[in-house]
């Protein structure tokens, strides 16, 4: 069952959601593709919620009930694998829309990756608002296609034959999202730890560990604490990122 935390009423501005336009020239970055009206309309069906880190907002196979809109935090859309290990699929950020749903229930499972705020939104009543609302209709479908979109590099990522390759280009990623956020990237602040890392990539955590060693020993990256890192060297990354099959030979980074 999803688990409610329930406090303060939606605050006026109601729920954000951004993403790079599909049709529009933006620069690359993000855009809020909500009016303030649209946003406002959205707030009187919200509410807000929090969830601890670590804490479980819904369960694959849970009925959908609601679609959640994050406002501060992190999450990871995963799924428990039949040897008990687990694959993740996404991780999502402020501003992005969690609850993907086949025939009324949820096909993944969700988790706070920090602590999170979010406004949960009732499905049955945001179909009612997007039956009336062309336009509002039409920047869902705008956020959506965004989402497929990072699905296919996630899918891309997992197509790279090494380890190297596939950590250069999750760098590469988080950068993106950064840069895209309108964020600074003169640091990458990776609030997943290394076990979620290589369940996203697809490779052991030892492997990670074995990565990142490489990238500083390298000098293609530095740590400043656990879950921020410096790119020193955006050449490098970027030749990794395409090139890691050749490039990791050797390195004892396969994993």
């Amino acid at each position: 069952m999803i688990k409610r935390h329930d406090g303060d009423p939606p605050v006026a501005h109601g729920p954000s959601v951004a993403a790079i336009p599909p049709w529009a020239s933006s620069g690359g970055k993000r855009t809020q593709l909500l009016s303030k009206e649209e946003r406002s309309r959205l707030a009187v069906i919200a509410s807000i919620v929090r969830f601890k880190k670590g804490e479980e907002i819904y369960r694959e196979g849970d009925r959908a009930e609601a679609v959640f809109n994050i406002i501060s935090g992190v999450v990871k859309s995963c799924k428990t694998m039949p040897d008990k290990t687990e694959r993740i699929f996404a991780f999502l950020f402020a501003d992005d829309l969690v609850g993907l749903a086949k025939e009324g229930v949820y096909v993944n499972t969700t988790k706070a990756v920090t602590a999170l705020t979010a406004y949960r939104i009732p499905v049955s009543a945001l179909e009612s608002r997007l039956r009336k609302d062309a336009a509002l209709e039409f920047h869902v479908i705008c956020k959506l296609c965004h989402e497929l979109r990072e699905t296919q590099r996630h899918a891309l990522l997992l197509g790279r034959k090494s380890a190297l390759a596939r950590v250069a280009m999750f760098l590469q990623l988080i950068e993106n999202h950064q840069t895209a956020s309108r964020e600074s990237a003169h640091q990458l602040h990776l609030p997943m730890n290394r076990s979620d890392i290589a369940a996203y990539l697809g490779i052991s955590l030892e492997a990670v560990s074995r990565t990142f060693r490489a990238l500083r020993h390298r000098g293609v990256i530095s740590f400043n604490g656990k879950h921020y890192v410096r790119v020193t060297n955006h050449g490098q990354l970027e030749m990794l990122a395409g090139n890691g099959a050749r490039e990791e030979k050797g390195d004892g980074t396969d994993g």
